[in-house]
């Protein structure tokens, strides 16, 4: 019982310092946490082993997570509506105009149509950064005249064409310039380059059964060269663009009953800055089922114009392009006059036994940009009265010598006299339609045929124009008269 005690009595003296040398092991023992640490070694064989299924599906996931977000990033801001409202006020076919020579200078890539949304308004700001100006989406009067004058290079560089496919029945434009070889196709025609760096092709599927589907799943498949990069197929068209071989090309084909009409254009890689634009117009201009002549409106039986007098002798200048073809020509509340001579954009009038005629004075040297039209609309504009009215207007950029001038007048005002703040003649309005890319494609424009041509036109026939200047606006008015083009 002694020996039990002593026993005891040592073991609680000894305990504080074993709690004490346990503490002090454990404090320089490392800490290990509950998961297992890998060894570096065993780190690398990790690393190095190949990834199973579940660590491919989940990469592939954060990828396109990511691409995603880069896309969403990179997608250009929402128009300003104030923007969209701006053009929705302005003619329909200036906005097609407008979207047809974007085409052109390849900074719009798609459908030409009535509105004016998102896509075409980043079209304009491109156009616009592209030339070092502002992006306000709006294009002023001097940046509209450079556009179309760019898109007007392009066109004429391309040999831009509209013909009538005789083998599809489709119309279509060909950039002959590109492709001026024509030729029999399988089942149309075929336009090609020398060495077939471009080629175009119509084709025309009207078997039984014909489908819209089963032609955009051959045309996706055939050849077996063919890779499609994009595709669209809807209830009575499609689209489809990619590489065949070492080309680029593009297909679009439209459906009518059991019929299907398309073109394809291909095109090598090298020249994909030219041809991009050029069939994206093509695209735009295709009409598989036309039901209207091509090119321009056909004149009018009876047309109405604008003369200025030039001289006390009978002598009236108007614009060249509104007396073709005219059995009789009639100066309003004068008579009968006779087309004397013409150049490329003037024509020179005569009436005889005229008295009292008051010509208008010519500027010396034409400065400024604004203008004022004297001129006398067509009947069907006013109600059919023939008063002479005024139309302030300013002058564009220079476009092959002539300026552009805005806004487009009316009917009637083809030949008016444009003023100078002094009423002097600074040239005469030129109306006239622009081909578009788009199968709506009369769009007016208006040009100022300057001065200096009109005084040159005259002195190479001995015609000495007016030189006082007029005493007032209402004075000038009275050298301006209506001309009446009478046709077949």
């Amino acid at each position: 019982m002694k020996r039990l005690a002593i026993v005891l009595l040592s073991l609680l003296v000894a305990a504080p310092a074993m709690a004490q040398i346990a503490a002090q092991k454990k404090a320089a023992k490392p800490a290990v946490p509950q998961a297992k640490q890998a060894s570096p070694a065993g780190a690398a064989k990790k690393a190095a082993a190949p990834p199973t299924k579940k660590t491919k599906i989940a990469k592939t996931a954060k990828a396109k997570t990511a691409k995603g977000k880069a896309a969403k990033a990179k997608s250009p801001p929402k128009a300003d509506p104030a923007l969209v409202a701006a053009y929705a006020t302005m003619p329909v076919a200036d906005r097609r105009a407008i979207q047809s020579d974007l085409i052109w200078t390849g900074d719009y890539n798609g459908v030409i149509s009535d509105e004016f949304g998102e896509r075409s308004i980043a079209a304009v700001k491109s156009y616009q950064a592209r030339n070092g100006t502002a992006e306000t989406g709006i294009l002023t009067l001097e940046q509209r005249t450079a556009l179309t004058a760019a898109a007007k290079t392009r066109q004429e560089a391309s040999g831009w064409r509209v013909v009538d496919d005789a083998v599809t029945g489709a119309r279509l434009a060909v950039p002959i310039k590109h492709a001026p070889q024509a030729s029999a196709a399988q089942s149309g025609t075929r336009w090609s380059s020398a060495r077939g760096e471009v080629q175009i092709e119509t084709f025309r599927v009207a078997e039984p059964g014909t489908t819209l589907a089963a032609v955009f799943e051959q045309q996706k498949k055939e050849p077996a060269t063919r890779q499609a990069e994009y595709s669209v197929l809807r209830e009575n068209f499609f689209v489809l663009s990619g590489l065949q071989g070492l080309k680029r090309f593009y297909v679009r084909a439209h459906v009518k009953e059991n019929e299907v009409r398309g073109v394809l254009v291909m095109y090598d890689q090298a020249m994909q800055g030219i041809m991009d634009p050029v069939a994206v117009a093509m695209s735009n201009r295709f009409e598989p089922f036309p039901s209207a002549p091509a090119g321009p409106p056909p004149k009018r039986n009876v047309e109405y114009a604008t003369g200025v007098v030039v001289d006390e002798f009978g002598h009236v200048v108007t614009d060249r392009q509104a007396t073709d073809g005219c059995q009789v020509i009639t100066l309003a509340g004068l008579g009968n006059a006779e087309r004397v001579a013409e150049a490329a954009d003037i024509a020179l009038l005569r009436i005889y036994g005229a008295r009292n005629l008051a010509p208008v004075a010519m500027a010396e040297v034409p400065s400024g940009s604004d203008v004022t039209l004297v001129g006398i609309a067509d009947p069907q504009v006013q109600g059919g009265n023939g008063a002479t009215t005024t139309i302030a207007a300013r002058l564009g950029s220079t476009v092959s010598a002539k300026r552009a001038l805005d806004p487009v007048p009316a009917l009637g005002f083809s030949g008016a006299a444009a003023l100078d703040a002094h009423g002097r003649l600074v040239g005469i309005a030129q109306l006239k339609t622009a081909m578009v890319a788009g199968p709506s494609n009369a769009v007016a424009q208006a040009q100022l045929v300057p001065v200096e041509q009109i005084k040159t036109f005259l002195n190479g026939r001995n015609i000495a124009p007016a030189v006082a200047a007029p005493p007032s606006l209402e004075a000038t008015k009275a050298s301006v008269v209506r001309v009446i083009c009478v046709r077949k």
